[in-house]
């Protein structure tokens, strides 16, 4: 195991270090010139290069990667061209928004998503079954801002149960931290509540079909150790797996769904970056969401062991 997470850290740095090759070049080697799209069409000579200098664009390309490079590892990750404040400060006063939405994202699709899926594997070919094939099919095809527009005129214009959009910060009182996180969050966790139950639902039922299964069905075990400690965990891997990946591709619906909420999240903040051309924060939202996603993929393969022990690193 020490050996395995040893390799891995090292694939990690490698990765890393690709990626920020990457998000280096994405402003450098952009077309036109990175200076003269910030300052924006009206900018004169002396504005243009002013930025070229904040940004180091006038060295050579090599030397603004180490200084880059460097700033990164210092935990600097640049400086907001049109506020003119660090980048860090600017992720961290968003981040509350974006993590509260995660995170009950993605308990409401696990522990729903997950149910369904065993359910379904159980009462295959049932009403519960065909219900969630046609739940998981409207999931995956209806978008995610059609489904928000939906809830806020059902849930907020005409039955005035919930706000319509907006944020509360959790220390203006719980109750209207999650009034307002009720909806985005609905609407978010729609599509991998469908992912995951599918998953969960082929899953389980390939691992019912077994024979040991089948003996422990004829020796009298009950559903629920059926189902719980015997399927569920030969069938968790493939589960575990779409979970992480559910939390990569939870990046682009954040961003969709605070903007139809007008949530001032890091999803809000990356859509303001690009309409204004601000490449700083683009860059190390872009860096942030690349290491928290490769942490996630470490934490689900060490995980595997957790419900399989026939996993050896």
């Amino acid at each position: 195991m020490a050996a395995y997470i040893l390799r891995r850290m090292v694939s990690t740095v490698a990765v890393m270090a690709m990626v920020g090759i990457f998000v280096f070049l994405l402003l450098r080697l952009a077309p036109g010139d990175p200076a003269a799209i910030m300052a924006g069409p009206r900018a004169t000579p002396e504005m243009i290069a002013g930025i070229r200098e904040q940004l180091g664009l006038n060295q050579p390309l090599p030397v603004q990667f180490v200084h880059w490079a460097l700033g990164i590892l210092g935990g600097d990750l640049g400086t907001s061209i049109f506020t003119g404040r660090p980048v860090f400060e600017l992720i961290s006063q968003r981040l509350e928004p974006t993590v509260s939405l995660s995170i009950w994202t993605m308990t409401l699709s696990i522990i729903i998503g997950v149910s369904f899926g065993i359910i379904a594997a159980w009462r295959a070919g049932g009403l519960v079954d065909r219900v969630l094939t046609v739940f998981a099919t409207l999931g995956f095809s209806v978008p995610v801002f059609v489904v928000g527009f939906f809830l806020i005129y059902l849930l907020a214009i005409r039955t005035h149960w919930l706000p319509v959009q907006g944020y509360q910060p959790i220390a203006h009182g719980v109750e209207p931290w999650l009034m307002h996180l009720i909806l985005p969050t609905v609407t978010l966790s729609i599509p991998y509540i469908a992912f995951i139950a599918r998953i969960a639902r082929a899953s389980m039922l390939e691992v019912l079909s077994e024979d040991y299964m089948r003996t422990a069905a004829a020796k009298g075990a009950s559903s629920y150790a059926m189902l719980f400690h015997h399927a569920l965990k030969n069938a968790g891997v493939p589960i575990l797996t779409v979970i992480g990946l559910s939390f990569a591709g939870l990046i682009g619906g954040v961003v969709i769904t605070e903007t139809v909420f007008n949530i001032p999240g890091v999803g809000r903040l990356v859509v303001d970056a690009i309409n204004n051309r601000d490449y700083p924060i683009i860059q190390g939202v872009l860096i942030l969401v690349s290491g928290l996603y490769v942490i996630i993929n470490l934490a689900v393969d060490l995980s595997y062991t957790l419900v399989d022990p026939r996993i050896r690193y």
